[in-house]
């Protein structure tokens, strides 16, 4: 029977290891105790598990031992060294220069190989580029274990495909993409996948191929992302209204339809950065890849330039303004401040002196605080303002009467409408 332990218990490892837990004995590991003090409690903040659904798969004892099915939630890692079926589920980020860090993946690498033994399969679910899986995380748990990989234990990737904040295309409706380092292995690892994914697998014929298909995903909708945000700067300027431009072409059947925005979080804001570095290891540089980040992220002091020249057309000042920011997680309902880029809207409005107060009833003021050194409200503020400007479209924002936060002679800016 498949014993598995999910490695990483943030927005992608809880879903996984709670849906795996409804057929298997399961054991959750994160280095964060205060995480898995929460977990234990019954409760998700990142909301991707409703806690009666949690609570429905925990159990108090290690379900490994007596082939129960169940999530038992650890910061222990001799709770694993039981387990024959190891799913990494850490994040993997870019660095300050948008290089990617694979530090996490890496010490996730090293926890395998002190509890990995024959016979036993590593899956890899964080996000990277081609080839990072055999060539940078496999090296790592051989030279640990000291077991020797497709002879003593084997390897596979499926990249994860959690959309936060998404309750329509949860993970066990998204079809999942599988890959083994042999054959045989391969068919196992898809077989495991298979047994609880409501939509699915496809077999990828290699490891390189699946760590490809996920990159690719996100650079995709980056790219595409990019143009409409290209489209709204030139439309901008010739005083035409983006939105209504893409409601009519979107009339078209095969018109893709996209809407500028700010493009963060942990997937679409940072997996081209690992194509493009693994294809400039290649020798080649990739223009449209790297031309559809520098777009994307150049989108927050854009958004703040246009709010600061209304500003100005109406005779406000600027400096000592009372603006008023709305929403500061990478997107819409759901509590995820990873790379947000409201925050650069936020740095710039701010070095032209404005008085700033960022309201979101989704994210913890205590983690955007310490993540970013803003102070925000949960609370929408009761006064007028000399700028509303609405940087993430929560729902429960339509309810929101923005004339009542503006004064008489106000600037309105709202990047979603």
């Amino acid at each position: 029977m498949c014993k598995i332990a999910v490695i990483g218990l943030g927005y992608v490892g809880l879903p996984l290891a709670r849906l795996f837990a409804t057929k298997y004995p399961v054991v959750g590991f994160d280095i964060n105790k205060k995480r898995i003090d929460e977990l234990r409690a019954g409760h998700d903040h990142t909301l991707e598990v409703e806690d009666e659904i949690l609570q429905s798969v925990l159990v108090e004892e290690n379900p490994v031992k007596n082939s129960a099915c169940g999530l038992y939630c650890t910061d222990k890692i001799d709770d694993i060294r039981d387990c024959n079926f190891y799913i990494v589920t850490v994040p993997t980020p870019v660095d300050k220069n948008n290089r990617p860090d694979l530090t996490p993946l890496k010490k996730a690498s090293e926890t395998v190989g002190k509890v990995i033994a024959k016979g036993d399969i590593v899956v890899y679910e964080s996000t990277v580029y081609p080839g990072a899986t055999e060539e940078d995380c496999l090296p790592v748990v051989e030279a640990v274990s000291g077991l020797k990989f497709n002879t003593d234990f084997f390897a596979g990737y499926s990249p994860e495909r959690i959309n936060p904040g998404d309750k329509e295309h949860t993970v066990e409706k998204i079809k999942k993409v599988t890959s083994g380092s042999t054959p045989e292995i391969a068919q196992t690892i898809d077989a495991l996948y298979r047994s609880v994914v409501l939509g699915g697998t496809h077999l990828a014929p290699s490891i390189k191929v699946a760590e490809a298909t996920k990159v690719i995903e996100n650079s995709q909708r980056d790219i595409n992302i990019a143009f409409v945000n290209e489209l709204k700067k030139i439309f901008d300027r010739m005083d035409i209204d983006t939105h209504a431009v893409l409601e009519a072409a979107g009339t078209k059947w095969n018109f893709l339809k996209f809407r500028p925005g700010l493009v963060g979080g942990h997937c679409t804001g940072v997996d081209p950065y690992y194509l493009a570095q693994k294809a400039q290891e290649y020798g080649y540089h990739p223009e449209i890849i790297l031309a559809g980040r520098r777009m994307n992220d150049g989108m927050g002091e854009y958004v703040a330039s246009q709010v600061v020249k209304k500003m100005i057309q109406k005779g406000i000042q600027v400096r000592g303004a009372e603006i008023l920011v709305m929403g500061i997680t990478f997107k819409e309902d759901c509590p995820d401040i990873r790379n947000t880029k409201v925050v650069d809207v936020v740095r710039t409005l701010k070095e032209y002196d404005a008085k700033l107060t960022i309201y979101d009833p989704w994210a913890n003021t205590e983690e955007v605080k310490s993540e970013y050194g803003l102070p925000i409200t949960n609370q929408l503020p009761d006064k007028k303002f000399d700028a509303v400007v609405v940087a993430v479209l929560h729902k429960s924002f339509e309810n929101v009467d923005f004339k009542a936060l503006q004064k008489e002679n106000s600037v309105f800016y709202n990047l979603k409408a």
